[in-house]
């Protein structure tokens, strides 16, 4: 698997390759402290508010605050070598399938260098033989192994932010080494050469850094995260089971639809490597922290808050909160499908009933279908769905409800900078799109 050596574009030395950031997101400096500070509170505030004598109650009183203060400066009983041991185990069995699994491979897209990176599609298959593993140790081992890591997971959550701030700081310091003679320049995020260290390593310097053909950004996007997520969601349900006898139906209306949406975020593998996070985002501290630590950790909450305070909805609130993240789901699903099958072939006999218009710079963007009915449709269904997963844990914290909110303002985000990025690239073609799809997120309202 050998990434494709295109001939060197003439006059591309490492200053046109490589122009100094202009635009800083997050607004630069004291921004990217701000995020990498309030994150890591949030995640010591989450965990130490929760647990099986008070359930999880949001710190509003000055003693609640001191008591988290003295359980997050007490770090022996969190920092476990074991834990992270077994944490790089779980980092390097991945990355050993990433390798060993056989797939197929596809190409990025053409980068600012000319080059396409080669990429193996082989993560669902490496989350299958994963679960045949899981399988086995649970039939040789029985659940110890599964209550051991829901009884230990801040000790994990701590160890997860160990590897990822450390290996945020690996490709921040290896995105400063000279190419060999005649090879051409490590090439940068347009976002990630600032000059300032602290927001250069939280954002991402280097664009695509590999170890090999380990691609590490793309690796670390939907593995150890994305599995860890549903390794520990299943290690919470067997937890409830173990101390209730039972598995409540909120917690199977919770880890359910978080297992299929991470199942079809591995079917739909390929489909990454068109998002921002890998075309346009560097791989600093913020993609490799909400990689490795932010998406298992504090996605996995519905799960963690169910196996010890357990939500019995009655046989109609079940119904409707299945419908409610089925429903979801479908528009998330068939609104991508349709966007992505409409870029690799629109001119597929299926698809002739879109309408569309063309743009100066040659591409052509939906106005009907689902794309007709909102500029951003998925990020609804997306949205959606989430709220659905936390209905599912009742309404007697604000705490879990975390997940939707966190998810609201991550995707408000994502539809700014989308805005900006195809106003800035279709122009007067935009404002003509946005004529005949008025709607961002909902038809007729927003």
């Amino acid at each position: 698997m050998e990434k494709s050596k295109p001939s060197r574009p003439p006059g591309n030395d490492g200053a046109q390759l490589n122009p100094r950031t202009t635009h800083r997101e997050f607004f630069g400096f004291p921004g990217s402290v701000a995020v990498m500070t309030i994150t890591t509170i949030v995640l010591y505030v989450w965990n130490f508010s929760c647990s099986e004598a008070t359930g999880c109650q949001l710190p509003v009183t000055g003693s609640q605050w001191a008591a988290i203060a003295a359980h997050a400066a007490d770090y022996r009983s969190y920092l476990s070598l074991e834990a992270l041991a077994y944490y790089v185990l779980w980092w390097s069995w991945l990355a050993m399938l990433y390798f060993v699994i056989p797939g197929r491979t596809v190409q990025g897209v053409t980068l600012r260098n000319g080059q396409r990176l080669d990429y193996p599609i082989n993560g669902l298959s490496s989350f299958l033989v994963t679960l045949c593993t899981a399988a086995m140790v649970h039939s040789k081992f029985g659940i110890a192994p599964f209550l051991w890591i829901a009884d230990h997971f801040f000790q994990l959550a701590a160890a997860s932010y160990i590897f990822a701030t450390t290996q945020a700081m690996f490709v921040y310091l290896r995105s400063f080494r000279r190419p060999s003679s005649g090879a051409q320049p490590v090439m940068l995020a347009l976002a990630g050469n600032s000059g300032n260290p602290v927001y250069d390593f939280f954002i991402g310097r280097e664009l695509n850094p590999r170890i090999g053909t380990l691609d590490l950004k793309y690796f670390n996007e939907l593995r150890p995260g994305i599995m860890g997520w549903v390794l520990l969601n299943v290690s919470f349900a067997i937890k409830q089971q173990h101390t209730l006898g039972y598995i409540s139906n909120s917690m199977w209306l919770a880890i359910v639809p978080q297992i299929c949406y991470c199942v079809d975020t591995l079917l739909f593998e390929s489909k990454v490597l068109t998002t921002m996070d890998i075309t346009t985002d560097g791989f600093g501290w913020m993609l490799s922290f909400g990689d490795l630590t932010w998406v298992p950790v504090m996605y996995s909450l519905q799960a963690r808050y169910l196996a010890f305070h357990p939500v019995h909805h009655s046989t109609i609130s079940t119904v409707l909160i299945a419908v409610m993240g089925l429903v979801s789901f479908l528009v998330f699903r068939l609104s991508n499908s349709e966007k992505n099958a409409f870029r690799t072939n629109p001119n597929d006999p299926s698809l002739s009933h879109l309408r569309f218009i063309k743009t100066e710079s040659g591409s052509k963007l939906l106005i009907s279908g689902w794309w007709g009915l909102a500029r951003h449709i998925n990020y609804t269904g997306d949205w959606m769905y989430g709220l659905a997963q936390c209905l599912a844990t009742g309404f007697d914290t604000p705490m879990t409800y975390f997940f939707s909110a966190y998810f609201l303002v991550l995707l408000l985000h994502r539809n700014y900078r989308d805005e900006c990025k195809c106003r800035e690239k279709y122009k007067k073609d935009w404002d003509r799109y946005c004529e005949q799809v008025p709607y961002m997120f909902i038809p007729y309202v927003i």
